[in-house]
């Protein structure tokens, strides 16, 4: 069962309820603006609206919180188990052959597992950083959660694998038919610009675990 939009926001509720916070207390402990999960908020042009991943792991860190807990928040929203295990992937296995395939969806297995709210792509899998090309953004360590089947657009961070077995974690800066440019959160590492031929996937990141 796929979480609603309802069960979020009622998890946000009672992730400030249990730490004895109001909805706008609780987004101010994050730094965020004390509006952000004001019932007004929740829905924008007369449709629900998501909470962003920003505003999620902003709270979750500043109630030492993990997803794991937050996932536990979701189930016991409607009864229903909303959650997944995704796979968790090393970056140094993630160039390797075998491991996924041309979609960019993973195929190997035995991997530890993460539980991680369903958000609808069955093919999510979790990806450990290395390395500082996403600094200040993602850290050596930190565990991204990758989603293959949701759309990506010039702006978006991302995953992107080379014919040349490459894994890559960047910042999606123009994508053609002919070229695709890759940028560096880190701007002391350059952009990569790549013939779209030697692109074998692109997937968008939906969450980092800090």
């Amino acid at each position: 069962m796929m979480m609603t939009h309802g069960d979020v926001w009622r998890a946000i509720d009672l992730l400030a309820e249990n730490n004895g916070l109001s909805v706008s207390e609780l987004a101010r402990v994050a730094g965020l603006d004390r509006s952000t999960f004001a019932k007004s908020k929740r829905r924008q042009d007369g449709r629900p609206r998501w909470p962003s991943t920003e505003s999620l792991s902003r709270v979750l860190n500043a109630t030492n919180s993990n997803m794991s807990q937050f996932t536990a928040l979701l189930k016991s929203c409607n009864g229903q188990p909303v959650s997944l295990k995704i796979p968790v992937i090393g970056f140094a296995q993630a160039g390797r052959a075998g491991f996924f395939d041309d979609s960019g969806y993973p195929v190997a297995s035995g991997w530890e597992t993460l539980d991680f709210p369903n958000l609808g792509d069955a093919n999510a899998y979790a990806l450990a950083i290395s390395g500082d090309s996403m600094l200040p953004v993602y850290r050596k360590g930190d565990i991204i959660v990758v989603a293959p089947n949701a759309a990506v657009r010039p702006g978006d961070r991302v995953v992107a694998k080379t014919r040349g077995g490459e894994v890559l974690a960047k910042q999606l800066a123009k994508a053609t038919t002919r070229q695709v440019r890759l940028a560096s959160v880190n701007r002391s590492h350059e952009d990569i610009c790549l013939p779209a031929s030697d692109v074998v996937w692109i997937s968008r990141i939906v969450w980092v675990s800090q």
